[in-house]
């Protein structure tokens, strides 16, 4: 079985791959170059001394004799021709068809010629067997011919062409060696013409290995038929045995057929090397400009293209507009049925933007996010067919298209820029029910420069000090004494003035660098506490906010450990608050982290209970020390009978757990009075204290204004 695999793959049955195909023919029409110009010239100087040899004939004389000549020359010549117009690629090639015309009827002229001088002598059979050649250079040149006047505007493979006639002109060539070399042989000569014929056409020519057997094997066998009564002769006459010259034949045949498979299997070793780089080349060239997942154009094409569009002095930048889609509740998507559907689900979703947005620059930019440079006059209305074929998509999972525009206000906008800011005007919609487009205006402008402003001098910011640490204070319920703080960031900036946490916290967050923030608090607090135990003062617990990034953008437990020993502070004196939030999509990240503050000897709180993303799971699956429960409990809290119930099930619930519990935006009596005899044992809110500064809550202690209690913990 492995030696039939072998002799199938060794004889070229396998199948070729297009570009070998190619490869080879491209080959076999270059070789033809030289090969046929090797032929004319040869077959030129043979004219000349066959005409030279015999002085004093008539043409029709020298036309009558040795025809051999005239048919190789000929048929070479058709060939330099097809080769060279296949490689310089002339639009139109008058030379080729007045030369292959003047070879047609210089054939049928022999032709003519040859069977007047023989129909009364010789059967039809006969006359066409005599005339073999000239009928297969016939054909030759009329191929080509009508290949140059016809099927070249056409567009038909040239490759396929070129093969017929190499074949074509591969057969006069071992013909025209066998009868040379019968005729040599009748003159006690060798059979060097037959045996470079044989050369020429096997080595020269790339054929499939089996072909190259057949058409090496055919010729052999027909030379050899003939030989073999001029080899018998010779040994009636005394000459050389017949069985050395028939060893030495079939031992040149063998090499032969060696030889070309190895030529073969050369050329195709390289063209699939080539081939493999090719589909190296068009593979990067693809990744360079085709987003992996969708297939689609990605974010360096699309700005290109866009750059090209704008620049465009026909196109009126004016009536283009940049657009940012964004799939809101795809996370869901893939949450419910997996990551390889959610991919599929992208696959089309690009696909349907690309057909809805044809002739226009498209790309995704990442995740479920897509960009457009569309016409202001259809935007709109495309944008709400793809949002329709959305909604119609799948009934199980609500997926919105919230979509951000931004207009080009100059010929040469920065693409990047401007996806950008559709991008950022596209965020002021998220999670809004019914409001699925919204365009960049001054107004979106502003706010978009100050969060750019935000990122850029949070460096700075810290550096110089314009990041303030303010407490809030959290008391006893039952006594209302001070029991701990809360270390809130304030941003107290020489351009904006004072900056709302609700500002610059959400977009540092966004930009990944909320952590830059976090850690110049954790600083400034344990600064503080040891600036007043140095003092004399005394000093009560606070509690640090971490956001899930914390512990993502830096080592958060090591951050807050070098704190703590750079200060010299008790851990006792600092809790650390991690938003449920956070804990929703927990990837481990922050379960080892919570477990290593334990083991630390951290307190860990819980952070915004009940905000929105209230799970049992995460009070099952993680410890914590307190639970704080989110002010948005205490909203109309008066009118509402259900907070009441809620919160006070809650209270037992962390109770019941072995939790402690701690409620937020306390900011009215009746609500504290509530709470304190539901039994929650902490209270924080604007009723017992605003978020202030150091020097601020120091006075109000000193003055009385805040006692602080004997009993911390």
């Amino acid at each position: 079985m492995r030696f039939l695999k072998w002799a199938v793959r060794e004889l070229g049955f396998t199948r070729s791959s297009d570009y070998q195909k190619q490869y080879i023919n491209e080959t076999n029409i270059r070789t033809a170059v030289y090969m046929s110009f090797i032929v004319l010239i040869l077959e030129f100087w043979m004219i000349i001394r066959y005409v030279d040899q015999r002085p004093g004939r008539t043409f029709l004389e020298y036309f009558d004799g040795e025809m051999n000549y005239l048919i190789l020359f000929s048929s070479g010549l058709i060939l330099i021709l097809f080769a060279f117009r296949h490689i310089r690629e002339y639009k139109n090639f008058i030379l080729g068809k007045i030369l292959s015309a003047a070879v047609i009827i210089l054939d049928a002229a022999m032709m003519a010629r040859y069977v007047m001088k023989n129909k009364a002598d010789m059967s039809v059979s006969g006359l066409l067997l005599g005339m073999k050649y000239l009928i297969l250079l016939m054909l030759l040149a009329v191929a080509y011919h009508v290949y140059e006047c016809f099927f070249i505007k056409k567009n038909i493979r040239s490759d396929i062409y070129g093969q017929m006639m190499n074949i074509l002109f591969g057969v006069i060539c071992l013909g025209f060696g066998i009868e040379t070399s019968l005729y040599d042989i009748s003159k006690q000569r060798q059979i060097l013409c037959f045996v470079t014929m044989m050369i020429f056409v096997a080595c020269m020519l790339i054929w499939k290995p089996y072909v190259s057997v057949l058409i090496l094997g055919v010729a052999f066998l027909r030379f050899y038929s003939l030989w073999v009564p001029s080899l018998i002769a010779i040994d009636e006459a005394g000459g050389k045995a017949k069985d050395g010259d028939t060893i030495n034949l079939f031992t040149f045949w063998i090499v032969l057929v060696m030889v070309s498979i190895s030529i073969y299997h050369q050329r195709r070793l390289e063209a699939t090397k080539d081939e493999g780089l090719i589909q190296a080349n068009e593979a990067l060239n693809r990744a360079a400009i085709e987003d992996d997942l969708t297939g689609i154009h990605n974010m360096f094409y699309f700005n290109q293209e866009s750059v090209e569009v704008l620049n465009d002095p026909d196109t009126d930048y004016t009536k283009k507009i940049f657009l940012f889609l964004n799939v809101e509740n795809f996370k869901t998507y893939n949450d419910q049925f997996g990551y390889q559907e959610g991919n599929e689900y992208l696959k089309k979703l690009a696909l349907m933007i690309r057909d809805t947005f044809e002739g226009e620059p498209v790309a995704r930019q990442s995740d479920d996010h897509f960009v457009v440079l569309a016409s202001t006059e259809t935007a709109l209305e495309r944008t709400e067919a793809i949002r329709d074929r959305i909604h119609g998509a799948r009934q199980e999972i609500y997926l919105e298209l919230k979509v951000g525009g931004f207009k080009p206000r100059s010929r040469d906008a920065d693409p990047r820029v401007a996806v950008d800011c559709a991008r950022y005007a596209c965020s002021l919609i998220k999670n809004k029910y019914g409001v699925n487009y919204r365009e960049y205006d001054d107004d979106v402008d502003s706010r978009f420069h100050k969060n750019q402003y935000i990122v850029n001098r949070i460096d700075s910011a810290v550096e110089k000090g314009h990041i303030k640490v303010y407490y809030q204070p959290v008391v006893w319920s039952e006594t209302r004494e001070l029991c701990g703080l809360e270390a809130l960031a304030r941003w107290d900036d020489p351009t904006y003035g004072f900056l709302s946490p609700g500002v610059f916290i959400p977009v540092l967050e966004e930009y990944r660098q909320i952590h830059k923030l976090d850690k110049c608090i954790f600083e400034q607090v344990c600064k503080n506490m040891r600036e007043a135990m140095d003092a004399g003062r005394r000093v009560v617990p606070v509690s640090l906010n971490f956001s899930r990034l914390d512990f993502e953008l830096m080592d958060a437990v090591g951050v807050l450990q070098e704190c703590v020993e750079k200060y010299n502070i008790d851990k006792d004196m600092l809790h650390v608050e991690v938003t449920e939030s956070a804990l929703a999509d927990d990837d481990g990240i922050l379960s080892r982290a919570v477990e290593t503050l334990h083991k630390e000897g951290y307190a860990v709180w819980l952070d915004d209970f009940g905000s929105g993303y209230s799970s049992l799971n995460v009070l099952k699956d993680f410890r914590f020390d307190v639970l704080k429960i989110d002010m948005k409990f205490l909203t109309n809290f008066e009118k509402n009978e259900k907070s009441r119930i809620i919160l006070d099930n809650i209270i037992r619930l962390a109770d019941g757990i072995g939790m402690m519990s701690l409620t937020e935006g306390v900011e009215t009596e009746e609500a504290a009075k509530f709470l304190t005899g539901a039994g929650c044992g902490r209270l924080q809110g604007y009723l017992f204290g605003k978020p202030m500064p150091l020097e601020e809550l120091h006075a109000k202690i000193n003055d009385g204004t805040i006692k602080v209690s004997d009993r911390l913990i």
